[in-house]
């Protein structure tokens, strides 16, 4: 066979102040820069499912076809013009090229100015070009929404089973075997989906941790009786009816399906409770990080969860620097804020020099003023380096001119792109050591602990205003379902 393959990525958080322009993919920040052709194969070395896909098929001694690879950081919704443009040229490719089947390697999530479901449009329009007998499968991430229109569409769908997100590879890999199964068959496969009736909160989705660690080691237990099994916790801040957690499955056999699903939906759904987040306020988290670092040999995390770049936060809120600062603490280190005109600032005066600046601030959180101090330059930057860590591992990314920044026992990471700090090399580049650090406040949620928990002492999740509402009961829901239970035995959605 020859395959044709794209991938499309971005997670929207209907309510975060940054859209995704098609600049942001040609930046990819979080993602490897936007590649076309045959430079997609410079991605085969990256944790991608693309790559995991395409290397798969290829030992299989199948051909590929590479249209684009696009991605995006988490942010509000993809602009009109990024989804057209991008959207087009695989929808293009799918009505002129020669290919015998289709994989996609998509979000899940992706919701544009211009329409909610971004992944069933794209599906909707390859349909209309390359006919209902043409077999199409999908990777999705385990944050995606799975709508309808995406499990109509294409002929197998498989997400993630890790987050943080170390098996993406792996999911491109499972897609290429459900796509040779199918193809080998020579008929449809038997879907069998279920909704979960109530979000679920980013911080309890972690597979290093339960509840989530087993419910997929059932479903890897189950999965042998059918032909593919998932399940994607959704992400719980995209404003539409179809937001939230799905189960599914294929199989030849409809009641085997069935009888897999019905007991991956019961182990997610009973109890509600076991989803359940507790969040600290910033100087409980500061204070309580303080005491245990008296005795520890490791540092103690601290995840600044609501300025999360990587679920559409802008990386630089102040209100966890201002907790440290507030308490004292020594031997901190916090990133990544985002401010490139306080990197520039710092590399004007130079290594040693002490400068006065408004560090950081966002201006769609209420009382996030930028830091107005005084901070000695400690170290500089380009922002070039390669991720080392177990999840984007070989990415190598440019985050701008960078500097690390000194005020009393806390040492900032400054950038001038933003992205979420879920790799010890992050810190590296502006001279911190992790590992050497007394408390660490990274500006993430949960992908930071495939590289950090092995370093640390305690890891803590911290509530600190910013533009990421981790508690989904909070938001100002207009879309969701009716019905819909806004946490884990939380309320239901009335409609707005």
């Amino acid at each position: 066979m020859n395959i044709l393959v794209a991938g499309f990525q971005h997670e929207t958080n209907t309510f975060a102040p940054t859209v995704a322009s098609y600049e942001s993919f040609v930046r990819g920040e979080d993602f490897p820069g936007l590649v076309r052709g045959e430079a997609v194969f410079g991605l085969l070395n990256v944790n991608l499912p693309a790559s995991g896909f395409i290397n798969f098929v290829r030992a299989e001694g199948h051909g590929v076809t590479p249209v684009i690879w696009a991605g995006a950081g988490a942010s509000a919704h993809v602009t009109t013009e990024a989804y057209e443009r991008i959207a087009g040229e695989i929808v293009e490719a799918a009505r002129t090229a020669s290919f015998d089947a289709i994989y996609l390697d998509l979000h899940g999530a992706m919701v544009a100015q211009h329409l909610d479901d971004g992944e069933g449009e794209l599906l909707a329009r390859i349909r209309a070009v390359v006919g209902s007998g043409m077999k199409i499968v999908v990777s999705l991430d385990s944050h995606a929404n799975v709508t309808q229109q995406i499990l109509s569409l294409a002929d197998g769908v498989v997400a993630y089973r890790t987050y943080p997100h170390i098996d993406m590879a792996d999911a491109g890999r499972r897609a290429g075997e459900l796509l040779l199964a199918l193809m080998r068959a020579g008929r449809a496969a038997h879907l069998v989906a279920r909704r979960v009736p109530f979000l679920i909160p980013v911080n309890s989705m972690s597979t290093m941790m339960q509840p989530a660690r087993g419910v997929y080691d059932l479903l890897e237990e189950l999965e042998p009786g059918v032909l593919s099994l998932s399940f994607a916790p959704g992400f719980p801040a995209a404003d539409f009816a179809e937001c939230g957690p799905v189960v599914w499955g294929y199989g030849f056999d409809e009641a085997a399906t069935a009888q897999a699903v019905e007991a991956l939906f019961s182990r997610v759904c009973a109890p509600e409770a076991q989803w359940a987040v507790r969040f600290d306020e910033p100087d409980a988290a500061v204070l309580h990080a303080m005491r245990i670092a008296q005795a520890a040999s490791k540092p103690v995390i601290i995840a600044d969860t609501q300025d999360n770049p990587g679920v559409g936060g802008d990386s630089n809120t102040t209100g966890m620097l201002r907790a440290l600062l507030r308490h004292g603490a020594q031997g901190a280190a916090i990133g990544l804020i985002c401010d490139p005109a306080a990197a520039a600032a710092a590399h004007r005066a130079g290594v040693g020099a002490r400068i006065d600046i408004a560090l950081g601030g966002c201006p769609q959180v209420a009382g996030d003023e930028p830091l107005c101090a005084s901070f000695e330059v400690e170290a500089l930057s380009d922002g070039k380096f390669v991720y080392g860590g177990p999840m984007m591992n070989g990415k190598a990314s440019d985050l701008g001119l960078m500097a690390q920044l000194r005020i009393g026992g806390v040492r900032v990471a400054v950038s001038s792109a933003k992205a979420q700090l879920l790799d010890r090399n992050m810190y590296r580049t502006v001279g911190i050591e992790p590992a050497d650090m007394k408390i660490l406040v990274n500006k993430s949620s949960v992908h930071f602990r495939a590289d950090f928990a092995p370093i640390a002492e305690e890891i803590l999740v911290a509530r600190a205003p910013g533009p990421f509402i981790a508690d989904p009961a909070e938001l100002p829901w207009k879309k969701l379902a009716p019905g819909m239970r806004l946490a884990p035995e939380g309320p239901a959605f009335e409609g707005r």
